[in-house]
């Protein structure tokens, strides 16, 4: 799986992300412009130390780099009419997800089939999810489907805090 963000604004949401990366095997791409540094202590804080076990790539465009990736991609919406429990997912499907504040752009949303667009249910009124958690519900529901494809231990779960540490639920 890829996971793509279109201009992501908030340093420690992304590091979030890294992290989830990390703990679902999925790709990480930050499309161009950064609202932050790649040396931002709070990205550095969000990831903790799985930087180092996350796959993470910057690209000029998002044009450039759907192009590029063989899966189908999907985008987030909260306008989109399909919810992202409708999909049937494959292990190379792309997930892309808009800047913190403006979401998906329009000009983005073009690039992805309209059939591709896919919204996370929330209660009415209500603008958004925090973009680590969109992407977070959105990833575990794949893998999900997908047998949860090389986790760990035995029932492929572990709440531990610190990579190959004793699980502190123990």
């Amino acid at each position: 799986m890829h996971i793509v963000l279109v201009r992501p604004e908030i340093a420690p949401n992304t590091g979030a992300i890294i992290r989830l990366c990390a703990n679902t095997g999925s790709d990480l791409h930050l499309i161009e412009p950064l609202g932050f540094s790649l040396d931002d202590r709070l990205l550095k804080r969000g990831g903790l130390d799985y930087h180092e076990y996350a796959s993470m790539q910057i690209h000029p465009s998002l044009a450039g780099l759907l192009g590029s990736l063989p899966g189908r991609c999907f985008g987030f919406s909260s306008h989109a009419r399909r919810r992202y429990t409708d999909v049937e997912y494959a292990p190379d499907d792309v997930f892309v997800f808009g800047a913190e504040r403006r979401g998906l752009s329009e000009s983005s949303q073009a690039l992805i089939p309209d059939d591709q667009l896919l919204a996370i249910p929330m209660y009415a009124d209500n603008r958004s999810l925090n973009l680590a958690n969109a992407a977070a519900v959105v990833v575990y529901e794949a893998w999900r489907q997908l047998g949860f494809a090389g986790a760990a231990g035995e029932g492929g779960t572990s709440t531990s805090e610190t990579p190959g540490a004793e699980p502190f639920d123990h």
